[in-house]
């Protein structure tokens, strides 16, 4: 590799086209062209990911599958197969590191590369077209692409010609691109953020960028400096091929409300198993321990337990969930949903702990 090349950098953002249900769409042709919904069909059940055929309805993903139901009466529902969705997005990440080694998974079905420094004499533009042409050929799948010169302004491409698209942002062309939209579809500002924007009058990139710095900082903190930057088109992080994972967690929601602090406590040992599983897998060493208890009217609460050293096995994070567990239960609303969750990381030689989301 050469000097690193002066002047804006070239990201691009691929994001698989629905892709749990396109898996199961291509593997199962009799679900080709109709709507589908990866997760359960049971009453607590929910929409992990829709077809497109399904969204035409409204269906989304982290819907309940009963509101899923009733918004699409012929929605056909299917188990998920992560293995076969975690097979397919190796695949994909292949294909991603024939072009560039600085790649920034976000989840199974999207990431970053920055090609700046790959180049080789094409454009980042042909570069996005020749891996979706990739997957396509490798996979039998779909997927969109946005090109620009910050992470911010890629993944707001990528997500203006789905499915199947390409969209690129000039840096002429960036600042005015944000100020038309809503700050609702911006990375990094979810709903509740939206809400508060709303209600100060903050609806577009436009009223954002009218905001002064100061106003933003005393409004939301730290968050403020980055709002007033994507307002307008500038984005200062990194392609970061190994992303610091800061937690892992395991989480269950039961078809029956659990009353009793005995079957909460017995419920408990394969979330630990689970998330000791991980953990030692990546050997990672974390000293926090965090219970999620959600109550049957959907109220939430967290307890956590911070150690002066890291938890040494799978028992001592059971028993340390288990007493957290006990300050919480039982409780009249009855748990529909128990998490465990392991963070405060430090690496085996107290370096970071560096995870794929791929992995």
């Amino acid at each position: 590799m050469t000097d690193p090349a002066p002047g804006p950098r070239k990201i691009i953002h691929i994001d698989m086209d629905a892709f749990f249900a396109s898996v199961e769409q291509r593997d199962f042709p009799e679900l080709r062209g109709k709507p589908v919904a990866v997760g359960g069909s049971a009453a607590r059940g929910v929409v992990a990911a829709a077809s497109y055929e399904a969204r035409v309805f409204g269906v989304r993903s982290a819907m309940p599958s009963v509101t899923a139901a009733r918004l699409c009466p012929d929605l056909i529902f299917v188990r998920h197969r992560f293995d076969v969705y975690k097979q397919v997005s190796q695949q994909i990440r292949d294909i991603f590191l024939d072009y560039t080694p600085l790649v920034e998974p976000l989840s199974l079905d999207e990431a970053y590369l920055d090609v700046t420094d790959y180049l080789d004499g094409r454009t980042a533009t042909k570069i996005a077209s020749q891996i979706r042409a990739r997957i396509r050929e490798t996979t039998g799948l779909t997927a969109s692409a946005g090109v620009s010169y910050n992470k911010f302004l890629a993944k707001l491409a990528s997500d203006q010609n789905k499915p199947d698209g390409l969209c690129v942002i000039t840096p002429e062309q960036g600042p005015g691109f944000v100020l038309s939209l809503p700050v609702g579809k911006f990375h990094g500002v979810g709903p509740a953020t939206a809400a508060k924007m709303q209600a100060m009058g903050i609806a577009t990139g436009a009223d954002l960028h009218a905001q002064d710095l100061d106003f933003l900082l005393r409004r939301f903190g730290k968050s403020g400096r980055y709002y007033w930057n994507i307002a307008r088109g500038i984005d200062h992080r990194r392609v970061s091929p190994d992303r610091i994972r800061k937690s892992v967690g395991a989480e269950n929601t039961y078809s029956a409300d659990i009353m009793a602090l005995e079957a909460a406590l017995e419920a408990l040992e394969p979330l630990a198993a689970k998330v000791w599983a991980a953990v030692a897998r990546h050997e990672l060493r974390g000293r926090t321990v965090t219970l999620k208890v959600k109550f049957s009217d959907f109220q939430q609460i967290t307890r956590a337990r911070s150690l002066g050293h890291a938890v040494a096995s799978q028992d001592e994070l059971l028993s340390i969930a288990r007493d957290l567990a006990a300050g919480v239960l039982p409780d009249p609303r009855g748990a529909r949903l128990l998490g465990v969750t392991l963070s405060g990381f430090e690496a085996p030689d107290d370096g970071p702990a560096q995870l794929s989301l791929f992995d």
